[in-house]
């Protein structure tokens, strides 16, 4: 018993509290309104990562290197409908703090930086299209006006 006690806290002395209970990607799922959009999506290295149509569940790199949370444009196309740009963030994971909370100074400056695990997305974005639709004339004070006899 004495053992695996020792055994977690060196564990988690020397591994990140986020990466452990986070890992380095994420599901994230791109929604479209209305859907049925095209889905592009690049990461920061402007590298496309995926196409195809929403909505769809992508399981997305948190990290970009060392202390770097990577970043992605979403591009969202739909005939009839205006292009659409979604940027998905990152945030610091509280997970992250663990590491203060429980010495893992490691886990700090190392692990965490280095896999990503201390950035967390949104579990999911959504992207609302606007219509392009054919739009009638606003019409006159005078268009239906009949001359009178």
């Amino acid at each position: 018993m004495r053992h695996s006690l020792s055994a977690g806290a060196l564990v988690l002395g020397v591994s990140g509290c986020a990466s452990i209970f986070n890992g380095q990607t994420q599901p994230v799922t791109i929604r479209s309104e209305p859907d049925g959009a095209a889905v592009s999506v690049s990461n920061r290295a402007g590298e496309t990562i995926h196409s195809g149509t929403a909505p769809v569940t992508l399981t997305l790199k948190r990290g970009a290197g060392y202390f770097k949370a990577e970043t992605y444009k979403v591009v969202l196309t739909k005939p009839g409908y205006a292009d659409r740009d979604v940027t998905i963030t990152s945030t610091l994971s509280g997970w992250y703090v663990g590491n203060i909370l429980f010495g893992g100074l490691i886990g700090l400056l190392a692990v965490d930086p280095i896999t990503g695990g201390m950035y967390t997305f949104p579990e999911s974005v959504t992207g609302t299209l606007e219509s392009q639709g054919p739009r009638r004339p606003a019409p006159t004070r005078w268009s239906s006006c009949r001359p009178r006899a």
